[in-house]
C-alpha cells in the first residue's frame, strides 16, 4: 500500500489492485486486492480516504491541473492496469511503488513498460522500485528509479547504486497534448475520489534541458536516419502526385538555394522510384536582377549533374515591361519591384508545366510558410509542395546528408556550395557580385524562428514559456533582448500571414508540426494576435 503525504499530513491510502501469483511472487498467500472505491478509514485521529480511484490534485495557480495517482509494482505489468482509469479520469501523473527484482534483461523490458505506459496516457509516469538491501533469499533488487513523460524518459538512475533521480515534469505540456487528442476520453465517465492540494508558488531553477534545434536529432546516426526517412516521405508522396495524375515531367524553378536544391533532390528520387527519366525533370533557371554567379553557376552544375534538363529564360526583359505596364519605377526597389519577379517565374513554371504536361513541384518550406516569407502567387504557389512540411533548420543536414552519401563528388562539391550560400531569394541587385539581401538578415535568424514554432504549435507554449526557454536554450549565443526582439517579430508575422497559409498547396507531412490548413493548423485568416502580443509586452 502506498501512503500519500503532503506537508506532514496523511492525505490517503492507495493498496494494490493486482496481487501476484506466479514464479517467485506469492502474494495471494498473506495479501488480498485493495478496495477500488475509496471508503474513509480512521487515522491518527482522522478520517482519509482508503482505495485505489483516487486523485490527488490542484486546483488553483501556476501548477493548475495538476493530478497525481498511484499505482504499486504488479498494477504496471497487467493488461488493463488501474493507470488507466487514473488517466481517464484526469491523472496526468502515475507514481508506482515497486519491488520488482532484477534477473537479466528484466531492466529493458521494465524500462519499456514504463516509457509506453507514460506515453498511451500522455503523463508523467515516477517508478520507484526496491534497491540494494533488500535482498532477501532468492531475489536481488537494484533500485531501478525512472521518470517519464510522453514516453520519454527524463532521467534515470544506475540500478545497484541507490541513485535518487529528479526530473522537471511539463504539466501544461502534458495536458496541451490531451487536449489535442480528441480520440483521448475527458473523463467524464470514469469517477475517482479527488483530494485537493494546494502548493505555495515559488519560483524554482528550471534543470530540463531545452535542444536549441528540436527539429534536429542531436545524435549523428539517429539524424542520419531521420533525414534518410524524410527524403524517402517527401519521395514517395511525390510519387504518388505523379501517377495519380498520369505527369511523366516535373517542372522545378532551380535558383542554386537550399529550397530549390532539396526540392531538386526528392524529385530525382521520386523519379528513380517510378522508374521515369531524370531528362523529364524540367529545371528552369530564370536570372534576373539579383541573380549572382555563385547561385547561377550552382544551379547548372547541379542540374547537369543529376542528368535533369535544364532550361534558362532570363526575366529581365519581361519583367521591365511588366514595371512598365504597371507604371512602376523600375529604380525604386520596393516590395513591387521584388514580387514581380517572383510571379513573372511563378507564370513560366506554370506554363512550361502546360507545354510538357507536366506538374510545377514547389520549394518553399514550412519555416517560410509560417513566417509568409512567400510572395503570394508567386513561389507561395505550385502543383505539390514538396519541402511544405519541412523547416529550414533541417533542410540543411537533409542536404548536407545528401552530400555525403550520394557517393558523386561532383554531386558533393555543389551541394557544400549552396549550404555555405547566404539564405537569399535574390530579389535586389547584388552588391560587387555579392548577395546583396540576406533573408535572416530581415526576419530574423531561423534557428529561432524554428524553436519558436515547435514550441508553440507542437506544445502549445504560450509566449512567455517559448520566451523562458529560448533563453535557456540559447544562452551565450543570443542575448534576451534580442531573442524578445525576434520571438514578436515571430508572432506577428505567424498571425498577419494565416491568410497564404489558407490556401496552400498539398504537400507531404513529414514530422510532428505542419501549418497545412487540412491537416495541423485549422486557424482562422483573421486570427486576432493581442492577447499573445500582449503577454510579450509584460516581459
Amino acid at each position: 500500500m502506498a501512503a500519500v503525504l503532503f506537508k506532514g499530513n496523511v492525505l490517503g491510502f492507495v493498496p494494490k489492485s493486482n496481487i501476484p501469483m506466479y514464479n517467485e511472487f506469492y502474494e495471494g498467500r498473506m495479501f488480498t486486492q485493495g478496495n477500488e472505491q475509496a471508503e474513509d478509514i480512521l487515522f491518527d485521529g482522522a478520517y482519509v480516504p482508503f482505495g485505489t480511484d483516487i486523485l490527488f490534485e490542484v486546483r488553483e495557480g501556476v501548477l493548475k491541473g495538476l493530478a497525481v495517482a498511484c499505482e504499486i509494482c504488479e498494477d504496471l505489468w497487467v493488461p488493463v492496469s488501474p493507470s488507466l482509469k487514473h488517466g481517464l479520469a484526469g491523472a496526468n501523473v502515475i507514481v508506482n511503488l515497486s519491488a520488482s527484482s532484477e534477473t537479466v534483461g528484466k531492466d529493458e523490458y521494465r524500462n519499456m513498460l514504463v516509457k509506453s505506459t507514460s506515453a498511451r496516457l500522455m503523463a508523467g509516469y515516477i517508478y520507484c522500485s526496491a534497491g540494494e538491501g533488500e535482498s532477501t533469499q532468492d531475489l536481488v533488487f537494484g533500485g531501478h528509479n525512472m521518470i517519464c513523460e510522453n514516453g520519454a524518459i527524463l532521467a534515470e538512475g544506475k540500478r545497484f547504486s541507490c541513485d535518487v533521480v529528479c526530473a522537471d515534469l511539463d504539466i501544461n505540456r502534458l495536458r496541451h497534448e490531451r487536449r489535442k487528442m480528441s480520440t483521448y476520453s475527458s473523463g467524464n465517465n470514469v469517477q475517482h475520489r479527488r483530494v485537493a492540494i494546494t502548493f505555495t508558488e515559488q519560483e524554482t531553477k528550471l534543470d530540463r534541458h531545452f535542444e536549441a534545434m528540436p527539429f534536429v536529432p542531436s545524435d549523428a546516426k539517429t539524424r542520419a536516419d531521420r533525414c534518410e526517412e524524410i527524403l524517402s516521405i517527401q519521395a514517395y508522396g511525390l510519387k504518388k502526385r505523379l501517377e495519380h495524375t498520369n505527369c511523366k515531367h516535373a517542372i522545378i524553378g532551380i535558383s542554386g538555394g537550399l529550397d530549390s536544391t532539396l526540392a531538386m533532390l526528392v524529385t530525382v528520387k521520386a523519379f528513380d522510384l517510378l522508374g521515369y527519366d531524370r531528362a523529364d525533370i524540367h529545371a528552369i533557371t530564370m536570372p534576373c536582377f539579383g541573380t549572382t554567379d555563385r547561385t547561377y553557376d550552382n544551379a547548372c552544375t547541379l542540374t547537369k549533374t543529376l542528368g535533369a534538363t535544364l532550361e534558362e529564360i532570363d526575366i529581365k526583359e519581361s519583367v521591365t515591361v511588366h514595371f512598365k505596364d504597371i507604371k512602376h519605377d523600375i529604380d525604386n526597389h520596393n516590395v513591387t519591384y521584388e514580387n514581380s519577379q517572383a510571379r513573372e517565374r511563378t507564370q513560366i513554371l506554370m506554363d512550361i508545366a502546360n507545354r510538357e504536361n507536366g506538374m510545377v513541384v514547389g520549394t518553399g518550406d514550412m519555416s517560410e510558410l509560417a513566417l509568409g516569407w512567400a510572395t503570394y502567387n508567386g513561389d507561395h504557389m505550385s502543383m505539390y509542395g514538396v519541402n511544405a512540411g519541412v523547416p529550414k533548420t533541417l533542410v540543411r543536414h537533409l542536404v548536407a546528408f545528401y552530400a555525403d552519401t550520394c557517393g558523386n563528388e561532383t554531386l558533393t562539391k555543389v551541394l557544400r556550395d549552396v549550404l555555405d550560400t547566404p539564405v537569399s531569394p535574390e530579389l535586389l541587385p547584388p552588391v560587387d557580385g555579392v548577395i546583396s539581401q540576406k533573408t535572416e538578415d530581415l526576419v530574423g535568424p531561423y534557428e529561432l524562428h524554428d524553436f519558436f514554432l515547435y514550441y508553440m504549435l507542437r506544445w502549445g507554449f504560450s509566449p512567455a514559456k517559448v520566451y523562458r526557454v529560448a533563453c535557456q536554450a540559447f544562452a551565450g549565443q543570443y542575448d534576451e533582448v534580442v531573442i524578445l526582439k525576434w520571438l514578436k517579430v515571430f508572432y506577428r508575422r505567424f498571425f498577419t500571414q494565416q491568410f497564404k497559409r489558407s490556401c496552400l498547396p498539398d504537400g507531404p507531412k513529414v514530422g510532428s508540426v505542419g501549418v497545412s490548413p487540412r491537416g495541423d493548423l485549422r486557424m482562422p485568416s483573421d486570427a486576432c494576435m493581442t492577447l499573445w502580443m500582449a503577454e510579450l509586452d509584460t516581459l
